[in-house]
């Protein structure tokens, strides 16, 4: 296809012909893929980047062997989840194992928006309470409830008026966040119960990422206990943090709690649609009696086969002790270079999923946010794709595909090191 002028329109320019505007994309200079192996990623020029951002292929991008597995699945049978099928139902044995009692049943849907919505039917049926509370800038999803209890994407005043938001406690002792979030909890309970709305649930993503990364959430146990005080649940979104990507393999366990309900999605099939809801038997069954929960595309045989690798090769790897051992090397290597460069910054994770927060005191949110963004497009120029998060930005994101290497660690530390320097000279 040519145009006016003769010459062949770019991937980008095609692109805004066809594809709606609700779409975004990343970088002043954005990447169009070519291929992905591993943790690379080499775009239509030939150029090759080191992945440090994308959680979703998390044993890697392009793998052989979950390729194979859907392919075989394929040309076997894809059937939906009202026939029976041995693939389906081992998987869903095998996941259960990696979960605390009574967390017993799973009920699989396509993406982490879908489980977060049917986490919210579930919890208000169970209660018979509205009332939902999230963190200030919280996302957890795109359908309507989900998105109107999610205010990184709708502004906290966008969120809908049966849900309360809570600030996240960025500073003191572990005991005084843990006062100071369990208090915020409280008055929220109270607002809630002074609307009517009563509290059905506290939906909260444990690595608390689109808030900047304040993982390992170990504040947050007494406000779930509070919670369920009142009579709510607790909605353990692991969406971003599990499958080991906070060297747990639920982020939940850091904080030592088991929620009523843990939703999942991103990286549990490698880039395969799936995703699901983990809770007691007897809260499915009340459900159930009253509602049907079918998805037509949802627990199929094709993506239980990709999720099916993943979980082997996390077991094989062992991967909460890996991610934990190169995680504290990534942190390390970034508190190292961010000091011997002069910036302020507070280096924020657990496992692979680590924050840099260039406005640790809540100061100057917009300054660092641009300063981030820069980072971002510099580390993007020197082959290191990485992205950001938090209220304003101000926060580098980093959660590379959990088989990356000792060697790649020190690579995007690197590459972060070279783009401070090349700002230093630049403000000289």
């Amino acid at each position: 296809m040519l145009s006016e002028s003769g010459s062949v329109p770019s991937v980008l320019t095609r692109r805004e012909h066809v594809l709606a505007g609700t779409y975004r994309l990343f970088y002043d200079d954005p990447v169009t893929v070519a291929q992905a192996h591993g943790v690379r990623i080499t775009d239509a020029s030939g150029a090759e980047y080191l992945d440090a951002y994308n959680n979703v292929p998390c044993i890697g991008h392009s793998d052989a062997e979950v390729a194979e597995a859907v392919h075989a699945e394929m040309l076997r049978a894809n059937t939906h989840t009202r026939y029976a099928d041995e693939g389906v139902v081992a998987y869903a044995e095998a996941l259960l194992a990696h979960f605390p009692e009574p967390l017993d049943r799973a009920a699989f849907t396509c993406s982490g928006s879908e489980a977060n919505d049917l986490a919210l039917q579930l919890a208000r049926h169970a209660t018979g309470a509205r009332g939902i509370i999230v963190t200030e800038h919280a996302y957890h999803g795109t359908t309507t409830a989900v998105r109107e209890v999610s205010p990184s994407l709708v502004g906290r005043e966008g969120i809908a008026d049966y849900a309360v938001t809570v600030a996240i406690p960025r500073a003191g002792a572990e005991d005084e966040r843990a006062a100071q979030f369990a208090q915020s909890i409280a008055d929220a309970i109270k607002v809630l119960e002074s609307r009517g709305h009563g509290v059905a649930a506290l939906l909260i993503d444990t690595a608390l990422t689109s808030d900047g990364i304040f993982a390992p959430a170990t504040f947050i146990a007494d406000a779930a206990a509070l919670v369920q005080e009142h009579g709510g649940l607790i909605i353990a979104d692991e969406v971003q943090a599990g499958f080991c990507r906070t060297g747990r393999w639920w982020g939940f366990e850091h904080a030592g709690i088991v929620p009523d309900l843990v939703t999942l999605g991103k990286p549990m099939a490698n880039g395969m649609p799936m995703a699901g809801v983990v809770g007691p038997a007897e809260l499915f069954e009340r459900f159930g009696r009253e509602f049907r929960y079918f998805n037509t595309f949802a627990g199929t045989a094709a993506p239980v086969a990709a999720a099916s690798v993943v979980l082997r090769r996390l077991e094989s790897m062992a991967a909460p002790d890996s991610v934990t051992q190169l995680g504290e090397q990534l942190r390390s290597g970034l508190d190292r270079v961010f000091a011997e460069h002069g910036v302020a910054a507070q280096v924020r994770g657990a496992g692979l999923m680590v924050g840099v927060d260039l406005d640790p005191t809540g100061e100057n949110p917009a300054a660092a946010g641009a300063q981030v963004r820069a980072l971002v497009n510099g580390l993007r120029r020197g082959g290191v794709l990485v992205s950001h998060t938090g209220p304003n930005g101000e926060a580098l994101k980093i959660r590379p595909p959990l088989c990356i290497q000792s060697i790649e660690i020190n690579e995007i530390v690197a590459a972060v090191d070279r783009v401070l320097a090349e700002a230093s000279e630049q403000r000289q």
